[in-house]
């Protein structure tokens, strides 16, 4: 039987935040801040920028009539991926099942828009539904209704709220809208430069959809200093703090043209020490690449992140109650379920995410962690579901996956290990050594072999495998010479014939 999501709460009141912006040619750094803490960390490269949101002209590369999706060439190595659910006329008829193969044919020129970065070694997802986003509203140009946000909750709103849009539609524009949460506090005046912005931008793609060749940019994103301004400021934030003069100017610039209300929060940053340092956000970087999360009160979390999924496994530790170890386990359960779900924002993570809470065998202790669990979720700006303790004491979430996390990101796979995170001991190379060496002497005449290893595996050779090789020595009939290469990791070695 499946679980119901558990339904997170709405309306909680949110404490205050900072936006702090760090930029450099080469990368912009956005922190997220909550009461002085890091809730967020958000990196866009100049060399790898994102590409989420991003409209392309595609030409259709390969038709899969089995899986009901498509390959589709937009000018990158690895082509992008279009499935039959994010075909425009699938999504407009649900009830109406469609097939790919008689929509999409092989070199086809398709107006596409990214709503998945690649990740890993999959490429984009794209859908042909295409939506712009502003502050307040986003235009859905190949639409003829206007949506209302589901976090506006009061009907006599949302009814006043989609009257007054209709009103500022200009006569014969397309009439498709989402009206977004942030537009219960805008102005006629602000939702119809909104209208205006968004309609010459839909211009602007067509004409370039008309003109331009096959796999080519129709229409870039907003770089991430001026998305935080689009998607983040809100009643909630205090202050936008950047410490580029160039870029304070062109947010203030977006600002005054679109998100009038955060123009008094942008504030320049002048300071001698560097911002993120100065909030320690370098050291809670550092912080969000470890597997280990300590806890404060001794309990910790371990994160392991997969392809698949990722696990997280919560511990007492060095935890003593007061009372008694059920009251340990519960006080440590609690205690992580804030700190989850802020190393989900801090570190990104999405897909499928399974906790192993510490097992409770008390009901009420169970409900009430999933409650808290839930409340801390609730304050997530990525879509967020809940589900219940499984018969085996485990807790699934699932977050929207949009782009990689901090750790790919930031990181690669360790070149010694592979990104297995462990390594073969020296002994086992040794024996590795050894029983390459009888098969070398199988298969050549030689006068003896030379080992060439690091200097840990020629250690154990000379130390505590010293008898091991002097046996090999006397059943193959052939001298063998060591010698340590610095260069070699502790897994590398070579067998030279003599």
């Amino acid at each position: 039987m499946l679980q119901q999501p558990i339904p997170l709460p709405r309306d909680l009141p949110r404490p205050k935040e900072q936006i702090l912006v760090n930029i450099t040619p080469q990368e912009t750094r956005v922190a997220v801040l909550e009461d002085a803490v890091v809730q967020e960390l958000h990196i866009e490269r100049a060399a790898s920028r994102g590409i989420v949101g991003n409209i392309y002209l595609g030409q259709v590369k390969r038709v899969l009539p089995g899986m009901q999706s498509a390959f589709i060439e937009i000018g990158f190595e690895r082509a992008a991926f279009l499935h039959i659910a994010d075909v425009l006329e699938q999504r407009q008829h649900p009830s109406e099942p469609q097939r790919i193969e008689k929509m999409l044919f092989e070199g086809q020129t398709v107006l596409v828009q990214v709503i998945k970065d690649p990740i890993g070694t999959k490429g984009a997802r794209l859908s042909t539904q295409i939506s712009l986003a502003g502050r307040f509203l986003v235009h859905l140009p190949q639409e003829e209704h206007i949506g209302i946000s589901q976090k506006i909750e009061v009907e006599a709103d949302r009814l006043s709220l989609k009257a007054r849009l209709e009103k500022l539609l200009p006569d014969g524009s397309p009439r498709g809208y989402i009206i977004r949460t942030s537009a219960e506090t805008a102005t006629d005046e602000e939702l119809r430069a909104d209208v205006e912005y968004l309609s010459k931008l839909w211009a602007d793609i067509r004409h370039k959809s008309q003109h331009l060749p096959a796999k080519s940019l129709l229409y870039d994103d907003l770089p991430l200093a001026v998305r935080v301004l689009r998607d983040m400021v809100s009643d909630h934030t205090e202050k936008v703090i950047v410490d580029s003069t160039e870029n304070y100017g062109r947010m203030v610039e977006f600002a005054e043209a679109y998100v009038q209300s955060a123009v008094d929060k942008i504030e320049r940053y002048s300071g001698e020490r560097p911002l993120f340092e100065l909030h320690g956000i370098e050291t809670e970087i550092e912080k969000a690449l470890s597997r280990r999360v300590n806890l404060k009160f001794g309990g910790y979390l371990i994160i392991d992140q997969t392809e698949a999924m990722t696990t997280i496994d919560v511990n007492t530790g060095g935890f003593v109650g007061n009372r008694n170890f059920d009251e340990t386990i519960y006080k440590t359960n609690l205690e992580a379920t804030l700190a989850l779900a802020r190393q989900l924002r801090l570190r990104n993570l999405g897909g499928i995410i399974i906790v192993d809470f510490i097992d409770m065998d008390n009901a009420e202790h169970r409900e009430a962690v999933l409650a808290e669990l839930a409340k801390a979720l609730a304050r997530d700006r990525t879509r967020v579901t809940l589900n219940g303790f499984t018969s085996l004491g485990l807790v699934e979430v699932t977050r929207k996956r949009t782009r990689e996390s901090l750790a790919h990101v930031l990181c690669e796979s360790c070149p010694v290990c592979q990104g297995r995170g462990e390594i073969k001991t020296a002994q086992t190379v040794c024996y590795e050594i050894q029983r390459e060496i009888v098969r070398e002497t199988r298969r050549f005449e030689a006068k003896g072999f030379r080992i060439l290893a690091s200097q840990s595996v020629i250690d154990m050779l000379l130390d505590e495998e010293s008898q091991s090789l002097a046996m090999l020595i006397d059943f193959i009939g052939k001298p063998i010479s060591l010698s340590v290469e610095a260069t070699y990791s502790q897994e590398q070695f070579d067998v030279v014939l003599l």
